[in-house]
């Protein structure tokens, strides 16, 4: 590894966890109990990624999506989703490995999410306990990605400049957020978005698997 980076952010949902079906569960239930029309896996996998909020008012009719009815919704779906958010969610093949692999090479490691802050803090202790030196959801005040306030914030906890990190990511929010940080755009096609959308976003470069990555290092 030529180019110095010394630290790499992690995205959490469809980076490091599938978690759609957990959430799509939730949320449809929620919206059964509402008399409301529900959503497909497929349909959801294009909602998510701006946190529970905007998930919920994009599940929502159209003329529905004011704060009015999206608070009670999202109320029932938080809910629900705490008790039911490590059901179905799992590590992709390929990561639990490459974290022992880096943590062998002494990067440093973070998660930096939109799932809410402490969804994010149970869900990342409960597959990967002490995998991440630093691990940010969303909060109330930190602006979401693609704001890149959560990612120089852990660039000043690491003490190191922002060119030093890779940011990977499964979707065009993650990369925007990478290049509004002056960190590098690293895209994963095995998430929730197209490649297409990775590479329009700012993508340096988008890997396929997991495991790629440490090709991807060893080739810089």
């Amino acid at each position: 590894m030529n180019k110095g980076f010394r630290a790499l952010i992690f995205d959490l949902d469809g980076t490091l966890l599938y978690t759609l079906e957990d959430l799509a569960d939730s949320l449809n239930e929620v919206l059964l109990q509402e008399g409301l029309p529900l959503h497909s896996y497929n349909d959801y996998r294009f909602m998510v990624g701006h946190g529970l909020e905007t998930l919920v008012a994009r599940a929502l009719p159209s003329g529905m999506r004011v704060p009015a009815h999206v608070r009670p919704v999202l109320r029932k779906f938080t809910e629900l989703y705490r008790k039911r958010q490590v059901t179905k969610t799992r590590p992709y093949p390929g990561i639990l490995e490459l974290l022992e692999t880096l943590a062998t090479r002494g990067l440093r490691l973070a998660v930096l999410s939109n799932k809410a802050h402490p969804n994010t803090l149970t869900v990342v202790e409960h597959f990967f306990p002490a995998s991440f030196e630093l691990v940010l959801g969303l909060r109330p005040e930190v602006p979401a990605k693609p704001n890149p306030a959560g990612a120089l914030e852990i660039a000043r906890s690491f003490g190191l400049e922002p060119g030093k990190f890779i940011y990977l990511g499964d979707s065009d929010v993650d990369m925007k957020t990478a290049v509004a940080a002056g960190m590098y755009p690293l895209g994963v096609s095995w998430g929730y978005r197209p490649k297409s959308e990775l590479e329009a976003a700012g993508a340096a470069a988008v890997i396929d698997a997991p495991l790629a990555l440490l090709g991807f290092l060893d080739g810089l």
